[in-house]
């Protein structure tokens, strides 16, 4: 059984968790975290989700289990996900939805793709992409809304640095 934990209204963990699954109560939130990995060609590591987890092409990302730090959070889901070790991502956008607070990193890593072992439960593929080829696979309706929306926030930050 996996636990998250809850937080009040200023991302302050209130000492409470609930099952993986259950509703959120409410005035709480949960966290999520997400990550952009671009290799030295400038393509990002995209996946396509399990068919019980939607079916289409995503970032990789989760929710940290119960203790886990938003930091500790991105690099689990990553290990458990694709079987990759990473370090030092960078946290470039903290966002609140709802009842998610989502916090948004990004790592420059060249991972050899025949080196990934997929998590079968959530992943079905996984690939390198370009900017145009994820905005082609968003326009035929097999890109995440959500990811791809976090995805231009990524490029944002990277404009700028």
């Amino acid at each position: 059984m996996e636990y998250r934990d809850l937080y009040n209204s200023d991302k302050i963990l209130t000492g409470k968790k609930i099952l993986k699954g259950e509703p959120i109560p409410e005035n709480n939130y949960i966290l999520m975290v997400v990550i952009f990995i671009e290799n030295d060609n400038h393509e990002f590591l995209i996946q396509k989700r399990s068919i019980k987890k939607g079916g289409k092409w995503a970032t990789t990302g989760g929710h940290p289990k119960s203790g886990e730090t938003s930091l500790q959070g991105i690099i689990t889901e990553v290990k458990e996900e694709l079987g990759v070790e990473i370090k030092n991502p960078i946290l470039f956008k903290q966002a609140s939805g709802k009842d998610t607070f989502c916090d948004l990193y990004y790592l420059k890593q060249n991972i050899d793709i025949k080196k990934i072992t997929i998590q079968k439960e959530e992943v079905a593929d996984v690939k390198w992409a370009s900017i145009e080829k994820i905005n082609k696979l968003m326009e035929d309706g097999v890109f995440n809304k959500g990811h791809y929306m976090m995805f231009k926030d990524c490029l944002e930050f990277l404009n700028k640095i």
